[in-house]
């Protein structure tokens, strides 16, 4: 680990020798560039710990929630472990991730990291037209980033080769299990060959994954990165609040969240000097006065920075977490976690920065959809509730900015000599109400004070389905046996040409959408299996992305007819009650004889 600033200068400037605390763990030279170019400044406890041993090239079992770095922690060592003469088209290293949109994150992290490796790293899943991907794994890939369903389509295929890999990825294993994935994994894992190296993450270990390790691992090592707990009664006197948000609306979305806020001073702390500067020249634009800080900089430019925000001259400082440790600035009231912190420590350091010497603070952060599970756990490891809001709309923006020419207006009337103005006044009243006179001089103040509403645009809100009552949130599908279903008015029900008589269970059809669309477990409502065909409830928006992705995919190795219900909403009942009556004919077809969800 990277020697800690001295207490005696908070705003302590990396050194290159604290830069280099990738190159401790015995990286080459290539991807520490990679590293140093993407603004990394010290491993995470996770990449400390995991990637020693993967470069060693032994089996691993990792505790890792999102955001935690876990993706580099796997994706350097096996980029570290390509051949340098790799002639051959068939990969040499395949991850497997529960859904798409994870699929691309992953695949752009080595496309980031292994570029000047020349990495060929290829994204599978469903969604995508297949060709593309035929044309590439023809080509020749390293590195293959996959969703399960589509992995295995490509493996009966005959066009994905797993003869030459040396290393299987499975991240976040439980999410996997939990959408159904349990048997493709399996049966992928069988035509990898035996003398391999196999990785395994995943954000809990339940029974089920110690099984899935004790199978396909060998002697793996073990690492659970240990969460540090809060003492009682040290809790600074913060409010703490998120927000769920995706993560092409989270500049604007921040901006949001600040002018209804409307800090004295805030920082914002990312995970890398990159995206600090960006997210700066982003802020500004906006019309704020922010600062970047992170380890790139110089001593001396990092202390005018530092005297700019005590000044006033700055409000918003955008940092990184090793150029902010240690920073104490008295006017600081709110602090933004705008990547949520890697672990719960980190967490509990960035939120001190605020409420200390008795005063008030408030904590925020922005968690992309899948980041969610993640302030679940610091929560459960801080003792300390996160309450999660509603991004402001333009009619709450609206209305705060209104509420603060209000204030503004009261503090003037209260405080300063209006005197001279008072000929203004008088002369207008002459020829207007002094109500207008009054009207017009707000609706200045109102505009001078900042921009107004009128280009701005809503940011999609994203639903978080809340847990059961007496339950803990489930992870994946877990919330959804036996939970409440969506509402009807939002749903749609899909029919599919496979039934019981084609082995389909519920996991089958949850795994097959999640992996086919952008959608999770939580997503999917009421699923109903009869001899020959299922059907299954969808949000109405969504719909026609799910029959696309089942009808380019199979299910149970199976293509199916797949098209929305044509009962329409609600008709799913009286589909199962009067289609295929020859089927059914003298059968009890009640509750008892459906598989429900």
């Amino acid at each position: 680990m990277s020697s800690a600033p001295t207490p005696t200068d908070p705003t302590h400037a990396v050194d290159a020798d604290e830069a280099s605390a990738f190159a401790d763990l015995g990286l080459r030279a290539e991807l520490l560039g990679a590293l140093s170019a993407l603004g990394y400044e010290e491993p995470t406890p996770i990449q400390r710990e995991a990637i020693p041993p993967l470069l060693a090239g032994r089996d691993l079992l990792g505790q890792a929630a999102t955001g935690t770095g876990k993706t580099a922690a796997f994706a350097l060592p096996l980029l570290q472990r390509m051949p340098d003469d790799r002639r051959g088209g068939d990969p040499v290293s395949l991850v497997l991730v529960p859904t798409r949109e994870l699929a691309v994150q992953v695949s752009e992290a080595f496309h980031r990291y292994g570029k000047d490796l020349g990495a060929r790293v290829l994204p599978i899943y469903g969604g995508q037209p297949i060709g593309r991907q035929l044309r590439a794994l023809d080509m020749g890939v390293d590195v293959v980033v996959a969703t399960p369903g589509r992995a295995l389509d490509h493996i009966a295929r005959g066009t994905l080769r797993l003869g030459a890999l040396a290393t299987v990825v499975l991240d976040e294993a439980d999410e996997m299990l939990d959408m159904g994935f349990a048997e493709d994994i399996e049966a992928i894992l069988e035509h990898a060959p035996a003398q391999r190296q196999t990785v395994l993450f995943s954000a809990t270990l339940p029974a089920r994954i110690d099984g899935l390790a004790r199978k396909h691992l060998t002697d793996p090592q073990r690492i659970q990165i240990e969460r540090e707990r809060t003492v009682a009664g040290e809790a600074p006197r913060v409010r703490q609040s998120g927000y769920i948000v995706a993560r092409g609306h989270k500049p604007a979305a921040l901006g949001r969240v600040l002018d209804v806020e409307s800090p004295t001073a805030a920082i914002v702390f990312c995970r890398s000097r990159e995206e600090v500067d960006r997210l700066t020249e982003t802020m500004n634009g906006r019309g704020y006065r922010a600062e970047a800080l992170h380890g790139g900089m110089s001593q001396e430019q990092r202390d005018r920075v530092m005297g700019r925000l005590r000044s006033g001259t700055a409000d918003l400082l955008v940092a990184t977490d090793v150029a902010a440790r240690g920073l104490d600035i008295e006017q600081l009231t709110h602090v933004v976690n705008y990547d949520v912190p890697s672990a719960p420590e980190s967490y509990v350091h960035r939120i001190g920065r605020v409420g200390r010497a008795g005063r008030e603070g408030v904590a925020i952060t922005l968690a992309e959809p899948r980041e969610h599970r993640m302030l679940k756990t610091i929560e459960r490891v801080t003792g300390q509730r996160i309450t999660i809001d509603k991004i402001p709309t333009v009619a709450d923006l609206r209305t705060r900015r209104l509420e603060l020419t209000q204030a503004a207006l009261r503090e003037s009337l209260l405080e300063d000599d209006l005197d001279s103005f008072r000929v203004i006044v008088e002369s207008l009243s002459d020829e207007f109400d002094m109500v207008e006179v009054a009207l017009a001089a707000v609706k200045l103040a109102h505009e001078a004070a900042g921009p107004t509403t009128e280009d701005e645009e809503e940011i999609p809100q994203v639903a978080v389905r809340a847990p059961r009552e007496g339950r803990p949130e489930a992870a994946g599908r877990g919330d959804r046996r036996g939970g409440a279903r969506p509402r009807t008015g939002d749903t749609t029900q899909v029919f599919i040409g496979l039934g019981r008589r084609a082995g389909v269970r519920p996991q089958d059809l949850v795994g097959a959408i999640t992996g086919e669309t952008g959608l999770n477990g939580r997503d999917i409502g009421s699923i109903e299996i009869a001899d020959r065909f299922s059907l299954v409830e969808v949000p109405v928006g969504v719909a026609d992305e799910v029959i696309t992705g089942l009808r380019g995919s199979t299910i149970k190795g199976r293509k199916a007819t797949v098209r929305r219900d044509r009962d329409g909403e609600g008709g799913g009942e009286r589909r199962f009650e009067g289609a295929d009556r020859q089927e059914r004919r003298g059968r009890d077809f009640g509750g008892d004889r459906r598989d429900r969800r």
